[in-house]
């Protein structure tokens, strides 16, 4: 068993491009071998920005004979089918066996030298390489056969053992040279196997191990801060890009003005991360200090202290641009930036930013003055969802678009606006997904929501809705926020008719633009000056003017699959939270439980409820007794209920019947306790209460099974029994639908 070393060396291979690349060579270097018979272990794959190198350890020295057999014609065919066998498979007809008048061929393969399947697989897999962004080069470039790869390819090192691998791509053949650090050890640096490849590298200040680099740069740069009695901001990403960029990573710690600091942190940070890729740091209060931590490439005489130097310039320059971003936002109101979103489009058929804005602050004045929101001030949550989207048209949030949101409350604080509002003007677009902080604050969520159900309402009104993988509009993550933001904050409203009433509105826009566009002058004739009024009287207009056709679907179609939309969301969220799928189905498919708080409480009550035996034997009861029913078809007497008193107690006996045993008694005087309180129990929300009461027919259910024949010869009694059977089923579907339980 041998080991295979491969390295493929190029100009710099972009950072975020490497972790790709790593997977790809895996994945084409096993499939190669595989097709050769050659079965594959680990593989041990790294990057540095200059190189791809493998190494494949345990390989055989050859692939095994391998005998193959192919069914042809029968002897009696045509001719012209036994020529086309033989021209498949490279035989004589001598060579071709006659099994019962069946031609077969024996094809017998030997076994190769692994050395001969790599010299064959190291072109195949340059070739087949697949990069997010490739390039040709030299004199062969102008043709389209001519050789790809991210950056120009400039050698290959291929050894088998201590063997070479003969093998070559334009015009670049493996040898066993490569090459060190760029400015530490710039010459050719000779490769003798697998074994010394990683520490001969690292002899010429080349660390070969992505993953080596990675820790040497987030022990590192923690080292340097903690030095300086500071505190490495942890940023994962940042230490994979800087491993990305660096042979032989060497973090340094530089200072910058504190002037800078009365810039927001966050754009500091980002200023410093996007465009520098440096660290931040924090004092020992927590909050961002002048500080950066830079990566370097080389180890400096001078300990770094001229690359600090020319890190700080660079990032001093930035930091002003971002300063002078800062200042100059400020001197223009939130207020009148905000005129400025009739400029950008939203959406073609949703109109501009400035109509969301506009559609967004009618609903979330409205979720806070109908007090679904509770304790939210209505003309705070009006006066930030007017100003939410405002930032979009600062200098700040053009050259960082990550920052809208934050800037804006940044800008609303500045002006001295309520911090209810500025905190929901930053916070406006969480929950971004699963994860992040929910916001709680009233007028937050009140912004938040209405943001996100007009985001959610606007395409499923016009039919955009996700499909299979595709979600252009990333509907599918607004709505767990949806369903986080009315979870965590107990917002108690009945879905179907709120997304009904958007639905409505949706519709009637599209309705109104129709009517605008066609006759738009009829509103002038009117004496109509903004396009509200315009829209307001165009709607009217329908009962007068042919009504027109819109891409609009018919809002009550809109509200029940974005309904359902939303459920399907749920499950996939509460799935991960713990609860089974299926009893989200028995209680929703009940019909009417569109209150998700209530529903979710109902679900917990009842997964708890189903985990116990109570549970587990009255949903085998159920199912039971559904199956008898379901075969008995019609001609059900159900026995009449008896009323309940203050006391709990039933107010008349049970209804006599001749032919009812003991079991039959006992059973309906059950039925008679269990109905109202477990329908009390749900009406109160008393979920809880509501299995227990289901509980309760349990030991009934059981001894009526064991006691009695529910198909009795005698109709009436037969009637009777399956009518108890009924109410029991009514009762248990008084809580949830068990027959969408699974078990």
């Amino acid at each position: 068993m041998t080991d295979f070393l491969l390295e493929l060396r190029s100009e710099e291979i972009p950072a975020r491009m490497q972790a790709g690349a790593r997977a790809e060579l895996d994945k084409l270097f096993r499939a190669q071998m595989s097709a050769a018979g050659i079965e594959v272990g680990d593989l041990s794959i790294w990057s540095t920005p200059r190189r791809l190198a493998l190494i494949a350890r345990d390989l055989p020295d050859a692939t095994a004979a391998v005998s193959e057999e192919l069914k042809g014609p029968r002897s009696s065919a045509p001719l012209q089918a036994l020529e086309g066998f033989l021209r498949k498979t490279g035989l004589t007809p001598e060579q071709l066996e006659d099994r019962d008048g069946v031609y077969f061929a024996v094809i017998d393969k030997p076994g190769r030298a692994t050395v001969e399947v790599l010299a064959e697989a190291i072109p195949t897999i340059i070739r087949a390489f697949a990069w997010p962004k490739s390039m040709r080069w030299g004199k062969d470039s102008a043709s389209s056969e001519s050789l790809r790869w991210v950056r120009p390819l400039s050698g290959i090192v291929a050894i088998f053992g201590e063997e070479l691998v003969p093998c070559e791509i334009g015009g670049i053949a493996a040898g066993f040279a490569t090459r060190g650090h760029r400015f530490h050890c710039p010459g050719e640096i000779t490769i003798g196997s697998a074994l010394d490849y990683v520490e001969k590298l690292r002899a010429c200040h080349v660390i070969v191990d992505h993953e080596e680099r990675q820790a040497i740069i987030r022990d590192g740069a923690a080292k340097a801060a903690a030095d300086a009695g500071l505190t490495l901001v942890a940023d994962e990403g940042l230490v994979i890009e800087n491993a990305g960029l660096t042979e032989w990573p060497v973090p340094l710690l530089g200072r910058f003005d504190e002037a800078f600091l009365e810039v927001p942190p966050e754009v500091i940070q980002l200023t410093a991360r996007v465009n520098q890729k440096y660290f931040v740091v924090n004092d020992a209060a927590g909050k961002l200090a002048n500080g950066f931590v830079c990566t370097a490439n080389i180890a400096a005489q001078d300990g770094g202290a001229e690359i600090v130097a020319g890190n700080r310039k660079v990032l001093a320059a930035r930091l002003s641009d971002a300063r002078f971003f800062w200042e100059q936002d400020r001197k223009t109101k939130l207020e009148d930036l905000a005129k400025k979103l009739d400029r950008i489009t939203f959406h073609e058929k949703l109109g501009t930013v400035a109509d969301k804005v506009e559609r967004v602050a009618n609903l979330a004045e409205w979720l806070a003055s109908g007090g679904i929101v509770p304790n939210c001030n209505p003309a705070f949550a009006r006066q930030a969802a007017e100003l939410a989207k405002a930032d979009l048209v600062t200098e700040m949030v053009g050259e960082f678009p990550e920052l809208q949101g934050l800037m804006g409350g940044y800008y609303a604080r500045a002006e001295g606006l309520p911090d209810a509002v500025a905190d929901a003007i930053r916070d406006h677009y969480k929950p971004v997904g699963q994860g992040d902080d929910v916001p709680t604050a009233p007028v937050t969520v009140a912004v938040a929501l209405a943001d996100k159900l007009d985001t959610v309402v606007g395409f499923f009104g016009y039919g955009l809705k996700p499909t299979g993988s595709k979600d252009p509009f990333a509907l599918r993550r607004a709505a767990i926020s949806i369903l986080q933001l009315i979870e965590h904050g107990g917002i108690r409203v009945h879905l179907r008719p709120l997304l009904f009433r958007l639905s409505l509105a949706c519709y009637q826009q599209a309705i109104a633009r129709a009517y605008f566009e066609r006759f738009g002058k009829v509103a002038d004739v009117f004496g109509a000056e903004s396009n509200d009024e315009k829209y307001d009287l165009l709607i009217r207009l329908q009962g007068i003017e042919p009504r027109l056709e819109t891409d609009a679907l018919n809002p009550k179609t809109a509200a029940s699959q974005l309904l359902e939309f939303l459920i399907d969301r749920l499950k996939v969220q509460q799935r991960d939270a713990g609860v089974r799928h299926d009893l989200i189905d028995a209680v929703f498919g009940l019909g009417g439980e569109d209150d998700l708080v209530r529903l979710l409480a109902r679900v917990k009550a009842l997964q708890a409820f189903m985990a116990s035996d109570d549970g587990a034997n009255l949903l085998a009861g159920y199912k039971r007794a559904a199956n008898i029913l379901k075969q008995a078809g019609k001609d059900i007497v159900f026995p009449a209920k008896a009323g309940i008193a203050g006391d709990g107690e039933p107010t008349i006996a049970a209804p006599a019947f001749a032919g009812a045993t003991d079991m039959d008694k006992t059973l309906l005087t059950a039925l008679d306790r269990a109905e109202p309180a477990a329908s009390t129990a749900v009406a109160g929300e008393r979920f809880t209460d509501a299995m227990a009461a289901l509980a309760s027919l349990r030991a009934p259910i059981d001894a009526f099974f064991d006691g009695v024949m529910v198909n009795d010869p005698d109709e009436a009694v037969r009637a009777y029994r399956l009518g108890l059977l009924a109410r029991f089923t009514g009762a248990v579907h008084g809580v949830a639908d068990f027959s969408k339980i699974e078990g």
